[in-house]
């Protein structure tokens, strides 16, 4: 496997990891705490489980459809990009679970949040954290992130559904109904 360097310096697309990392992690950090410990801990490491599985899946042979960061190899950088999906899984069961959506609403849900994340790796490709190989096009992510938060909220559903009474930290129970 013949190494690509499409960049050597350290510029606007590792930025761009960072930024993402310190405003999702910040946000969350910031907004009143309505879940659990475990259900936080939950949502944020299931968005970089579910990166790290399907990155790896798309990232090396046989398919090697992109590459991420400034080469084809792994990069120290490329452990923080993991990081940028762990707030984007928390926020994604945040609204779910403050609308309280079933059936077609929960579809229309999870399209916007499909769209959400095709935007930003839109964004991403712009900057130049993602590199498409081998005829791989932002439009075949779509279905894979459909396919993602279907599972996420699945998941989540089965951890949390039978005792929707949490408690926090500081010893606060939320009622998650």
């Amino acid at each position: 496997m013949e190494n690509i360097v499409y960049d050597n310096q350290f510029n606007g697309n590792e930025w761009f990891v960072i930024g993402i990392g310190i405003i999702g992690f910040a946000s969350i950090w910031l907004f009143p705490q309505r879940y659990s410990p475990l259900q936080t801990t939950f949502n944020i490491l299931i968005g970089v489980a579910f990166g790290l599985v399907f990155d790896h899946t798309l990232k090396i042979p046989p398919l090697e459809l992109y590459d991420l960061g400034d080469q084809s190899k792994y990069e120290l950088m490329d452990i923080f990009s993991y990081m940028m999906y762990a707030p984007f899984g928390y926020w994604f069961i945040y609204g779910y679970e403050q609308m309280r959506m079933f059936k077609i609403k929960m579809i229309v849900y999870i399209l916007f949040w499909a769209a959400v994340a095709v935007g930003l790796e839109w964004l991403g490709v712009q900057i130049g954290v993602y590199h498409y190989k081998h005829g791989y096009k932002l439009i075949f992510s779509f279905p894979i992130y459909l396919f993602l938060m279907s599972i996420h909220i699945l998941l989540y559903r089965l951890a949390f559904a039978q005792d929707r009474r949490q408690i926090n930290s500081k010893g606060q129970i939320y009622n998650k109904q």
